[in-house]
């Protein structure tokens, strides 16, 4: 028995709680280095504190996979692990710039007041993900094979947008007349005042995917995905699943280990890489500050041209097939990291995070559309978490070596860390040819 059409605005809803997922996710990545140097953090320290994302990530995403599985209630399936992580989500994001107002400058040193921001943090990204995870198993519930690319190009084009929507959230409040001046141990009100705005967004997109969709009820359930009742077989295990999981997974790991390092490059070493080298249209070089402001800049448009492509990636894919859209989306983000490299004009350094912003595009979607239609219904949830080690892992790896790598195999040349980005995205795409797609069932 087939899956019913889902209309376009149906399956909106399913994703548009994500919206708000990411403007949290992006006024983290956007603004965790400053919030910590603002209590006190030493530069050469940050990096410690980005690896609480993906561990967060890899900890968290399994646990509310599998318990989702086997979750049925008034609410639903997943909705209950959505909305639930959204509450938390909306304290942690009021929370992260509120406590050092309650700790007077000098109550407590230096190393207790990161101690308790990176407590803030990990708390933050766990309920991030407690509140993310569930979203790719509801597309994968919820949709037929036919419309599953459709439904994660719709998340993509969704999450990008919130990603530009957290990017700009401070300059809208500078804008407005907040003040953006730094206090010694206390969180730039400019910050501070574009995370309650972000908690609000968070909470209200969440509330309309919460009250909007209707899940599919476990008889339903079972009927759409040719599940016998009857026989009322025990759920396989965590280890189970993983000894058996499909090997277009593994196949697809591999693509995700290698495109999610070089992105994971890039966000950490996009600053000092063009530092002293990009300028101005006279030549002129930017200053360490002017650099800095432009990096968030950068940062901020590649999901521009991912929202873009997320509108034209479903009738594309449909005729020319997920396969061949993700590595020519890869081969983009290739050529963006090696233009990053070639080019110290600041403006025509946009041009290469166009294909950036390709890339991330059909990262955010192929994978999913392509995994969704393998994986057991009954396990979708324990699957898209196994699934997330494949992004955490590489994170993790990165965080661990890049300083290594940059100092010993580099000396210490930044702009050598975007060109080893490039390279990783080219195997990705390569490694894309040796994924085996389950074919798609047309439902007409």
């Amino acid at each position: 028995m087939k899956k019913p059409k889902l209309s376009f605005w149906q399956i909106w809803n399913l994703s548009f709680g994500f919206l708000g997922v990411q403007i949290g996710y992006s006024l983290q990545n956007s603004n965790t280095s400053t919030i910590f140097e603002s209590l006190g953090a030493d530069v050469s320290t940050l990096n410690y504190f980005w690896l609480a994302a993906p561990i967060a990530g890899m900890v968290i995403q399994p646990i509310v996979g599998m318990f989702s599985d086997t979750t049925w209630t008034r609410m639903g399936r997943r909705i209950p692990f959505i909305f639930g992580g959204a509450l938390v989500s909306f304290l942690a994001l009021l929370l992260m710039p509120l406590f050092p107002i309650f700790l007077p400058q000098g109550a407590v040193p230096v190393v207790a007041m990161l101690g308790i921001a990176a407590f803030v943090l990990l708390f933050m990204d766990c309920s991030f993900n407690v509140t993310m995870q569930p979203f790719r198993a509801l597309v994968g519930d919820m949709l037929d094979d036919s419309q599953k690319t459709k439904g994660f190009v719709v998340q993509t084009f969704l999450i990008n947008l919130g990603a530009v929507i957290g990017g700009v959230l401070p300059t809208i409040m500078t804008a407005c007349g907040v003040s953006d001046a730094e206090i010694e141990g206390q969180v730039p009100k400019h910050i501070a005042y574009s995370y309650y705005a972000g908690a609000i967004m968070l909470l209200l997109t969440v509330l309309v995917t919460t009250f909007k969709v209707k899940e599919y009820p476990p008889h339903e359930f079972a009927q759409y995905n040719d599940i016998d009742e009857s026989q009322n077989e025990p759920r396989p295990s965590f280890w189970h699943l993983i000894k058996t999981m499909p090997k277009v997974m593994i196949q697809l790991g591999v693509t995700q280990f290698f495109s999610w390092a070089a992105l994971f490059l890039m966000w950490t070493y996009l600053k000092p890489a063009i530092t002293g080298v990009v300028c101005d249209p006279s030549g002129v070089v930017l200053s360490e500050g002017a650099t800095q402001s432009w990096v968030g800049m950068l940062n901020a448009a590649y999901p521009i041209p991912a929202c873009i492509m997320a509108i034209f990636m479903t009738p594309i894919a449909a005729k020319f097939g997920n396969k061949l859209i993700y590595t020519v989306c890869l081969l983009f983000g290739a050529a963006g990291y090696f233009g990053l490299t070639l080019i110290s004009n600041q403006y025509l350094m946009l041009i290469p995070m166009i294909g950036i912003g390709i890339a991330w595009a059909g990262i955010l979607a192929m994978p999913y559309s392509i995994l969704t239609k393998a994986v057991e219904a009954r396990s979708m949830g324990t699957y898209m978490g196994i699934f997330n080690f494949t992004i955490t892992i590489p994170q993790i790896a990165v965080g661990l070596t890049g300083g290594l790598i940059l100092s010993k195999l580099f000396h210490g040349e930044a702009s050598m860390m975007l060109l080893l980005a490039g390279i990783f995205m080219v195997i990705a795409a390569v490694s894309v040819i040796f994924v085996q797609e389950k074919p798609t069932v047309k439902n007409n």
